[in-house]
């Protein structure tokens, strides 16, 4: 049976807005609080770390790749390239949300001496973290499935 990685990618995300508004929901018991998890400039700083150095490095076209695994046929080396780019993804996520942390960081202890605002500025400091996470979440099946596919490649080609 094909495994269609965007179904996968699909009842991944719908399981994890489920998750966050039943967090949510149950922490205040609203759905107002959403609006405390959304920092724009992180997602654009993890993003801005993201894409041009899939760019640079010259594994955009594969990381895209990733997303038809399982949909359409790629060679055993094909596959290995695909792996190695979302790799690269993953391991680039965590580094722009790292340097995002250390940033945010860095601005808080500028303006240290306004105490009323170290609270939100330290929470805007952990959204890079859930941010570079979320997106880990949707990595984690795309590498696993290229994965996959590479082994049954390689066990087709030992018969």
């Amino acid at each position: 049976m094909k495994k269609n990685i965007r179904f996968i990618l699909l009842g991944e995300l719908i399981l994890f807005v489920a998750v966050f508004l039943f967090t949510i929901w149950s922490m205040d018991r609203s759905i107002s609080g959403l609006a405390l998890y959304i920092d724009i400039p992180s997602i654009i700083f993890i993003l801005i770390v993201l894409i041009p150095g899939l760019i640079i490095m010259g594994e955009w076209k594969n990381f895209i790749k990733s997303f038809s695994v399982g949909i359409k046929e790629f060679s055993l080396l094909e596959l290995k390239d695909i792996v190695i780019a979302v790799s690269a993804a993953q391991k680039l996520t965590i580094l722009g949300a790292l340097i995002a942390i250390i940033t945010s960081i860095v601005l808080v202890l500028k303006n240290l001496d306004d105490l009323q605002m170290l609270g939100p500025c330290l929470a805007v400091c952990c959204l890079s973290g859930l941010y570079a996470a979320v997106i880990e979440f949707f990595l984690l099946p795309l590498r696993l499935n290229a994965e996959h596919k590479m082994n049954e490649e390689m066990d087709f080609g030992d018969e």
